[in-house]
């Protein structure tokens, strides 16, 4: 049994492209509760993968990410005055950073 190697990945990603991959961070109870166990969570694009992701938070707040998960959340079916509607689909990453990085949100705002 033969194994396909693996794709090259791209060390590099335009700071651009890192903006419209991260599209915000979550902030929520939850997740306030995972950074103290060095994790963040941020909301993507449904079609973004975890390189790419990884590659963006790496290039725009210039930290080293250990690893990626990520959850796709279906949009639930509503009625919206008596007509039936549906929510978006939504992707969450949550991204554990390697011990000595952090990220502070509260910068910038």
């Amino acid at each position: 049994m033969s194994v396909r190697p693996r794709k090259k990945e791209n060390t590099k990603v335009s700071l651009n492209k890192a903006y419209q991959v991260i599209l915000s961070p979550l902030v929520t109870e939850k997740s306030t509760q995972q950074s103290e166990y060095n994790k963040m969570v941020f909301s993507v694009p449904i079609n973004a993968t975890k390189p790419e992701i990884k590659l963006s938070i790496e290039s725009i707040f210039s930290v080293k990410v250990k690893a990626v998960h990520t959850i796709l959340t279906k949009g639930k079916l509503k009625r919206f005055k008596g007509i039936l509607g549906k929510r978006q689909d939504r992707k969450k990453a949550i991204v554990t950073l390697a011990p000595g990085n952090n990220i502070d949100l509260s910068v910038g705002v």
